[in-house]
């Protein structure tokens, strides 16, 4: 009989597979990398193929380790979301690279956007801010900049999506062409709202001259979204849910009621407010968003985005070789009495929330002589917290102040990294022994279509973890503050 959940987590730099039971303990897991291409300065690119070949391979791998096809009740995906694919609808094969949401190169198309006064109404219709994050201008660019694109689109012979649309496409054989809200409320084209009041924008669609033969069906977050090809796995499984990473991140961490709220490090980190039926709106550039659709339980929320926080580790350990794992740089942090007046703004690819700067680049600054590789680890974690701590006060500037941190991601088990993100931002943070919130909230959403659950059930679980209280000096506080805000402001300059 079937009781295991299969859940596609589709990442930035990685495709993993989780198999869950049905009390939510993970049975199976199998994870591959997927290269990051950098072309061209401020552009971030994959392979489509790739994406869809990695994930085949660690879905078989779990499928056979969970004892194969017929243990496996549904499937779930969880997803990078903003990254824009497009291709063929005859042969499912891209016409381009995948452009990773990090990717900057419509930033001239997006302040022609602005320049000619477009930001008000693409905020007012979608809750977005007009910035190359989003997929609405990374699809207009294919359409631009591949030959013949644009009249194959107008034609009806091409399709968009967004990974998980892409995925779906490809794990039944073409057969759906859908996403959920989640996803389609960062896409600049989707009209923010509960219900009917929510779906594809004829207005954005007009201003980013965006076909709308391209763009897939909208469905709740759980919902039936078909079966696999029986070709893939040996046996069509359905599909029952789909969120965008971070949601997925709210819902595994019940934070299904209005005010909670959870940020999750990863390779930006990403701090999301549940605001229940109302519908967020911004005077500090944070965006409102689809915060899930799930069996009598929807929700909007606000968010705030920061670029770049996993990918600074990574770039100490990789390229900088500074560590050799990321489970160093807390011994490094730990080593030193304190910063000594280094601060690092790790703007590789421009600045998120509240700055939303795309010109932006990364700067070091406060180095002499007595500087070490130490500090600048402590200083690339360090930049993680700051960060945070400013999309926190953005959160009180719109009057939805956030009374702890409930935290997740792989940058979590970094102790030193969550008590001083505890200790400069003053609040506590909680951080669940089982950490995989992404994967784990698609499965919950699954899990609520097959009727094993409610929402409310999910909410009222027990998560077991640790607790990380605030215990810095308010002056030591305010004196590492005023450091970063005068290395930010010569990023920002």
């Amino acid at each position: 009989m079937p009781d295991f959940i299969l859940v596609i987590d589709e990442g930035t730099t990685s495709t993993r597979a989780v198999v869950y039971d049905g009390n939510f303990v993970e049975v199976a897991l199998a994870q591959e990398e997927v290269a990051l291409l950098y072309p061209a300065d401020g552009w971030v690119e994959q392979n489509g193929e790739e994406i869809w070949s990695r994930t085949l391979s660690v879905c078989r791998t779990v499928i056979a380790k969970a004892g194969g096809a017929d243990r496996i009740a549904a499937i779930g995906i969880t997803n990078q979301r903003e990254t824009t694919l497009v291709w063929e609808r005859t042969t499912g094969k891209p016409i381009a690279p995948a452009i990773i949401w990090q990717d900057r190169r419509t930033a001239a198309a997006c302040d022609a956007l602005k320049a000619n006064g477009h930001e008000a109404a693409a905020q007012d219709e979608t809750g977005l801010l007009l910035d190359p994050y989003f997929s609405g201008t990374k699809i207009g660019w294919v359409l631009d900049n591949v030959a013949g694109a644009r009249a194959s689109a107008e034609a009806g012979e091409l399709a968009f999506g967004t990974v998980d649309t892409f995925l779906l496409w490809r794990l039944t054989g073409g057969k759906v062409h859908a996403t959920d809200v989640t996803n389609a409320s960062r896409t600049m084209l989707f009209r923010l709202g509960l219900g009917k009041d929510g779906g594809w924008s004829a207005q954005m669609a007009g201003i980013l001259q965006v076909p709308s033969s391209l763009l897939p069906d909208v469905k709740p977050s759980a919902a039936d979204y078909g079966t696999t090809d029986p070709a893939l796995f040996g046996r069509a499984i359905p599909i029952c849910s789909v969120l965008g990473d971070q949601q997925s991140a709210l819902v595994g961490q019940g934070c299904l009621k209005p005010g909670q709220a959870k940020v999750t490090f990863g390779t930006g980190a990403f701090l999301v407010a549940n605001t229940g039926e109302v519908r967020p709106a911004s005077n500090n550039r944070l965006l409102g968003t689809m915060g899930y659709a799930l069996p009598g339980a929807d929700a909007m929320a606000l968010e705030g985005s920061i670029f770049n926080a996993g990918t600074v580790i990574k770039w100490l350990r990789d390229d900088l070789k500074l560590i050799q794992s990321a489970d160093e740089s807390a011994a490094a942090a730990a080593s030193l009495p304190d910063n000594g007046g280094i601060y690092m703004v790790p703007a590789f690819t421009g600045l998120g929330a509240p700055h939303w700067s795309a010109e932006a680049r990364g700067l070091i600054s406060g180095l002499t002589r007595a500087a070490t590789s130490a500090h600048l680890v402590r200083a690339g974690l360090e930049s993680v917290a700051y960060q945070t701590h400013d999309l926190l006060a953005a959160f009180a500037g719109d009057g939805a102040p956030i009374a702890e941190l409930r935290v997740d991601g792989g940058m979590v088990a970094n102790d030193w990294l969550m008590q001083f993100l505890a200790d400069v931002c003053a609040l506590p943070v909680l951080r669940p022994d089982y950490r995989e919130m992404t994967a784990l909230g698609a499965a919950a959403a699954a899990a609520m279509q097959l009727g094993w659950l409610t929402a409310t059930d999910w909410a009222a679980r027990a998560v077991p973890g640790k607790r990380f209280e605030p215990g810095m000096n308010s002056e030591v506080r305010a004196g590492l503050l005023k450091g970063w805000y005068t290395a930010l402001g010569r990023a920002l300059a």
